[in-house]
């Protein structure tokens, strides 16, 4: 579901003020009462927000951004990005793809006729599911509602009874020349799955480089590939990994 750009507004205030009231908020936005309840409901049933006596907050976790949201923010620079990485994916037989909306549009253009596909991300496995002929596994796990992901110690000592060709990935932020998570969480299931694989990408849209993230991922450097959707920071070091822009 699409928010309009009433809610994204409503979003938007929500980022700033961590609180929201129905009285205000349809006076501000020159809309009934009634119509802001029914955005707040919609808006609660992304886990975007919590619902309040009279208006909305934003949830202890608002940091792990809900994935409906994550696929249409700044989805035209997925696209690219996912576009730009399409004919340098190298050939493989499995393939670990991570929680983020990202890896998600990349992987929906990629052929993954009777390739073994495995992923912690509800949203993931519920598109690729659609595609015939996919040895598709979903990793079990703690599922929150804002992330759609399974996440915990079981999903992270499922991803050890694997051997990747590949992990698709992306990260909420690149400080330095390193990828970071908002999450521990997210952090820990990332870096079992890195430890996994023979060949590691990461998609990266410009808003990484502008972004905060408290866990440390990984140096780029020890990516096979890196893709971004415009030129990176002439400061951005990738080591041995190729670049792609």
């Amino acid at each position: 579901m699409a928010l309009t750009e009433r809610q994204n507004e409503i979003l938007r205030r929500l980022k700033e003020d961590k609180k929201a009231v129905v009285t205000v908020l349809a006076k501000e936005l020159y809309v009934s009462e009634a119509t802001i309840r029914r955005d707040l409901a919609e808006m609660h049933s992304m886990g975007l927000i919590e619902r309040s006596h009279g208006g909305a907050l934003l949830p202890e976790n608002a940091e792990e951004i809900s994935i409906f949201f994550r696929m249409e923010k700044n989805a035209s620079e997925k696209e690219r990005v996912a576009t730009k990485a399409l004919p340098y994916i190298p050939s493989f037989k499995s393939v670990f793809i991570d929680s983020s909306s990202t890896a998600l549009a990349l992987a929906e253009r990629i052929d993954l006729n009777y390739k073994t596909v495995v992923t912690n991300n509800l949203q993931t496995a519920i598109q690729l599911s659609k595609k015939p002929n996919i040895n598709l596994i979903l990793l079990g796990g703690n599922v929150h509602f804002n992330t759609n992901s399974a996440t915990g110690s079981w999903t992270a000592r499922q991803l050890n009874d694997f051997s990747f060709d590949l992990m698709i990935s992306s990260c909420a932020a690149i400080i330095g020349s390193e990828s970071f998570e908002r999450s521990l969480e997210q952090k820990e299931i990332k870096r079992v799955a890195f430890e996994h694989c023979k060949k590691r990408v990461i998609l990266i849209d410009h808003t990484k480089f502008e972004a905060h993230g408290t866990y440390r991922l990984a140096a780029l450097s020890e990516y096979d590939l890196v893709v971004t959707d415009v030129a990176p920071p002439e400061t951005l070091d990738v080591g041995n990994a190729k670049l792609v822009y």
